[in-house]
């Protein structure tokens, strides 16, 4: 078994698909999709809504070095999600790290372990998700690691090329072949939400709009 792994890297999300995603909102898929979606406790530590091409990468423990690997075939785009296979004491991501994603173009980084140098993070305004802060950090170590292979964030199988969406809520991993029709039904959802806000602001009472009081008059009858 070789120490490291490398695979090509995967076809990008078409721009047109990025763009309906970066308009969709992860909690409106939320109302019909229960798969897909990282563990709530992979927060952003800087949100905004971002949406781009999966690049995987497996790294074990104490050592980055796949990570800094990694960093030099980032393509515009790609948003890169690192499997920390296990590891919550080691923060593999920091300042540099940030520096050279967003260098590459990156659009977003999502760490299933800890991440360190929030300072420098938000001074890059580069968005990043994981599951906190941690003060000891990685080291170029030469353990191994892996890239562009399955992983696992938050408890989603991740593939190399699916298409990622994250926003203020969380992180929503989907199949490309799924991804354009997932985020136009949301869309027009959102959408919809929007006049029956607006209806309610107007005095009409969301009970009634939903069909929600229609039931509890009926179980009282």
């Amino acid at each position: 078994m070789p120490k490291y792994v490398v695979e090509p890297m995967p076809p990008a999300i078409s721009a047109e698909v990025v763009a309906l995603l970066e308009r969709t909102e992860t909690a409106t898929v939320g109302h019909w999709r229960h798969w897909g979606f990282v563990d709530r406790r992979v927060q952003g530590l800087l949100r905004k809504r971002v949406a781009g091409t999966a690049v995987t990468v497996q790294c074990p423990g104490p050592d980055s070095t796949i990570l800094h690997h990694a960093l030099g075939l980032l393509r515009p785009g790609d948003i890169l999600l690192v499997d920390r296979l296990g590891d919550d004491r080691h923060a593999c991501w920091g300042g540099g790290v940030t520096v050279a994603a967003k260098a590459a173009g990156c659009k977003a980084g999502v760490v299933d372990g800890a991440c360190t140098d929030i300072e420098e993070v938000e001074a890059s305004d580069f968005p990043l998700w994981c599951r906190g802060l941690a003060p000891i950090t990685t080291r170029i170590y030469d353990l191994g690691g892996r890239m562009n292979v399955p992983v696992a964030i938050g408890g989603v199988v991740v593939m190399p090329g699916d298409a990622v969406l994250c926003d203020e809520s969380g992180v929503l991993v989907l199949p490309p072949g799924e991804a354009e029709a997932e985020a136009r039904a949301a869309i027009a959802r959102q959408e919809r939400g929007l006049a029956t806000q607006g209806r309610v602001a107007a005095g009409e009472k969301l009970g009634e709009i939903s069909g929600a009081s229609g039931k509890v008059a009926a179980g009282l009858a």
